[in-house]
């Protein structure tokens, strides 16, 4: 139950013509709490219940549980959310033998453009696209709970 994940910022939009997949993620948070966040997702027609830990110093590890919960009941847990609610289309895209979520966010982070890539250890090695940007894994300014309380509009 441990996520392991490393975040970039992304260059260009280069990405899209090589994405297989795209869907509308719309998210909130019970719980903003770094020590314990508790999120609530809507991913294209499915709906999920996560809970993250702390991550490591290195920002890259961090327990995570998620659940998928019916459509429904995510639409009514979205209602009793922290303010600030996620919106964001992601990509799915294939590269080597990985594959990244590359996230255009929406309102007020519109214009931030962040991609994920989960790895079965730290040290497992990865192709980088030239889209690929600044590495930002261990800061928290770009994890989904510090943006849905400071937009990077805000910034």
């Amino acid at each position: 139950m441990t996520e392991i994940e490393r975040k970039f910022l992304v260059t260009s939009t280069d990405f899209i013509s090589e994405s297989t997949t795209q869907f509308r993620i719309v998210q909130g948070y019970l719980n903003s709490n770094p020590e314990r966040t508790v999120r609530v997702r809507i991913k294209g027609d499915k709906g999920f219940l996560t809970i993250k830990g702390k991550g490591n110093e290195s920002g890259m590890s961090r327990f995570e549980w998620e659940k998928e919960i019916a459509i429904s009941e995510a639409e009514a847990l979205l209602l009793l959310c922290e303010k600030g609610a996620i919106d964001k289309i992601r990509y799915e895209v294939p590269v080597g033998n990985h594959t990244y979520e590359v996230d255009v966010f929406a309102g007020e982070n519109e214009g931030l453009i962040v991609a994920e890539i989960e790895l079965q250890s730290e040290n497992e090695s990865f192709e980088k696209p030239n889209w690929l940007g600044e590495e930002v894994t261990s800061d928290e300014r770009y994890y989904n709970a510090f943006l849905s309380n400071n937009p990077f509009k805000s910034w």
